[in-house]
């Protein structure tokens, strides 16, 4: 099967997606929205006339991104909820408030490379806030979703899959030493293999979910805990002849936007883009494209079936 390739590529940016789209009467939740990929992605989908909510870990954050994008786009339905996708109670008391159909759902909050942290469950943070606090988020907002009638799921991944699987028998390495980049590796490879079954499972609903590696972006906080001096080369190359591209953040929203919004991936579910393409597979020595493992419909049912299980586990008063 051919791979799907847009008009749009490396250099694009989020409001070149979104030109021409009209999204008036379409609902669309944001997660960590308050800067960055994040805001752009939602200022791009209110230029377009949807109703968008930003849901945020901090309020204050969240409401000032808002007025932004209403200055920005010109469009006063911007709301902001709060969600801690590392608290269970948080994630559940957000689908509890949630009403009426889901259009888009663009699971963008993230960290990256923390020095080692556990939920109250003792889960290592990366894996319970950038997969698992989407899981549940996702899974719960299931109805909603089923309600529109034609929703898209985006998951915000990372070239950094490329580094390494889920560790499915010790995910919250209560067993293996801690390692910061294994534990974000893992958790960007969980939101792929997230996207291909839950594409498998709502597929019949009219639901697609895909995920995104957006690119290098030296602009965001997401690399707070990174030297990215050390890690990031100094210019961006649009052509991707070096395998590592430095993006600013609308060119960095570009890819999800697409996702989230354009008619060119219409009924597209299952897939692992980058720079507005569905990706080739990995190779070796150059930091692109998307691993076999990430892709295996084996490891994403195995991995739907962890989630199931770990957030199961009773909560404590």
């Amino acid at each position: 099967m051919s791979r799907i390739h847009t008009t749009f590529g490396a250099t694009s940016t989020a409001s070149e997606v979104i030109a021409g789209i009209d999204l008036v009467g379409k609902r669309a939740i944001v997660t960590g929205a308050s800067s960055g990929i994040g805001q752009e992605t939602a200022r791009a989908l209110s230029s377009a006339g949807a109703d968008v909510t930003l849901a945020v870990r901090n309020l204050e954050a969240g409401h000032a991104a808002a007025a932004a994008i209403v200055d920005s786009a010109g469009n006063r339905k911007v709301s902001v909820a709060e969600l801690d996708l590392a608290d269970r109670r948080s994630v559940r008391a957000f689908v509890d408030e949630w009403r009426g159909p889901l259009h888009i759902l663009v699971n963008n909050a993230g960290i990256m490379a923390i020095p080692e942290q556990r939920t109250a469950e003792g889960w290592e943070m990366q894996f319970a806030t950038n997969h698992l606090g989407h899981f549940g988020l996702t899974t719960g907002l299931h109805d909603s979703l089923a309600a529109a009638g034609d929703a898209r799921v985006v998951n915000v991944s990372s070239v950094g899959h490329i580094n390494g699987d889920v560790i499915f028998d010790d995910p919250n390495f209560e067993r293996h030493p801690y390692d910061a980049w294994a534990a974000y590796s893992q958790s960007k490879t969980a939101n792929i293999l997230f996207a291909v079954e839950l594409a498998k499972r709502w597929k019949a609903e009219g639901i697609t979910a895909n995920a995104l590696n957006p690119g290098r972006i030296a602009s965001t906080g997401l690399a707070s805990h990174v030297d990215t001096t050390a890690v990031l080369p100094q210019s961006f190359d649009p052509a991707g002849t070096t395998g590592v591209s430095i993006k600013d953040i609308p060119q960095g929203a570009a890819t999800s936007t697409l996702l989230a919004a354009s008619p060119l991936v219409n009924g597209v579910t299952g897939k692992y883009f980058e720079d507005c393409q569905e990706a080739e597979r990995f190779n070796p020595g150059i930091r692109r494209g998307v691993a076999d493992y990430a892709l295996d419909p084996y490891k994403a049912s195995l991995l739907w079936q962890l989630s199931i299980d770990l957030l199961a586990t009773p909560l404590s008063s």
